[in-house]
């Protein structure tokens, strides 16, 4: 039996959790990524000892050498995936997915892959013990699983020692607002991700090269940051930190191919699937921006929205670039995207049926 298989987990339990009082009050509105939960589940690797000290313990600062590898050369990846209240505990949507996507993405950052099943259990276990944490109502627990590289060396070479850690957020609403729909900035002089990059890989590097192009959104009063393709600097790729679908005339979605330079999106995969189960054409096709500007001007395309793990869906309903602004259809969200909004709420909540056996159970 190898090290990972026969891997236990040593459990600590925080000796002063948040008062249950405090609790439900952070709870109320716990906005996005500001609220904590009291546990942490950690896992070390080294190339000696490979997987090893598994641990579920209380949340707290991680010691770090200046000199680790992570602060000079940014191995690091993460992923999102959110766990539901139920009855009798709690759910997770498609965690094998972002478990897969996890490996792919240490794979792109030459870092050791972690055992799916591993990944499975460290989430399980984090869940199991902070479903407390999970809002009522529409709110959910965000799980952010990440590594990075902690080996003390300074050299440009793949870190020996690594650290994967879970950690959990409850979370509300990604959008601060109010508003039916969201506004969009084109980015015409940055990029996010090149053929041949790490487009494809969640690793903190491509949001960190999305930041100033979405400071430039928001001095143009938009939501997010739309970018083109790094080559022909013309085809719509992805959102800042989510993919994008258009719903055309003929009741027909289509979406930017994947390719290397777009995440794989749960979401959007998911999306696609549950569009075609209801016989709806799914199109995986480049869309430039001066054909959506077209068709948002002739009403060939009528909707278009935003998808991932933190924002769900959400309808794009204005288009700003330098040379102007045009909006999508009535400027809100349409029937399509509702439609498929609700589909995928629904089974993420347990709300209807689940023919392809996406949700995850954790008691």
């Amino acid at each position: 039996m190898s090290k990972t298989q026969s891997l236990k987990f040593a459990h600590h339990p925080n000796p002063a959790p948040v008062p249950a009082d405090k609790r439900a009050a952070l709870l109320a509105n716990p906005g996005f990524g500001r609220v904590f939960s009291d546990h942490m589940v950690t896992i070390r690797y080294s190339d000696a000892d490979g997987w090893h000290d598994a641990r579920v313990e209380p949340r707290g600062p991680i010691s770090m050498d200046p000199a680790a590898a992570v602060l000079h050369y940014a191995q690091e990846i993460f992923e999102g995936l959110k766990a539901y209240k139920t009855a009798d505990g709690a759910t997770l949507f498609r965690p094998r997915e972002n478990a897969r996507r996890f490996q792919q993405s240490a794979e792109r950052l030459a870092m050791p892959v972690l055992p799916e099943e591993l990944f499975l259990e460290a989430v399980d276990r984090l869940v199991s013990i902070d479903r407390a944490w999970i809002p009522d109502g529409d709110g959910s627990l965000y799980i952010r699983p990440f590594m990075f590289a902690n080996e003390i060396f300074l050299g440009v070479k793949p870190s020996s020692n690594y650290l994967f850690a879970v950690i959990a957020s409850s979370v509300g609403s990604y959008f601060k607002s109010a508003a039916d729909a969201v506004s969009v900035w084109v980015s015409q002089e940055y990029t996010r991700a090149a053929p041949g990059g790490t487009g494809a890989a969640k690793c903190g590097g491509n949001y960190a090269a999305s930041l100033l192009a979405q400071a430039e959104a928001t001095r143009h009063g938009c939501d997010q940051v739309v970018f083109l393709d790094a080559v022909e600097r013309k085809w719509i790729e992805e959102l800042g930190g989510m993919n994008v679908f258009f719903v055309f005339n003929d009741g027909s979605l289509s979406t930017p191919p994947l390719g290397g330079t777009i995440l794989p999106g749960v979401t959007r995969s998911s999306l696609i699937t549950l569009a075609r189960d209801k016989g709806i054409a799914v199109r995986e096709e480049r869309y430039s921006y001066d054909q959506w500007r077209a068709d948002a001007g002739s009403g060939r395309l009528r909707e278009a929205f935003a998808c991932g793990t933190a924002a769900v869906v959400t309808p794009i309903g204005t288009v700003r670039a330098p040379e102007g602004e045009f909006k999508i259809g009535n400027g809100g969200s349409g029937a399509r995207t509702e439609e498929l909004k609700s589909a995928l709420v629904d089974i993420q909540r347990c709300r209807a049926p689940d023919p392809h056996h996406w949700i995850h159970k954790v008691f």
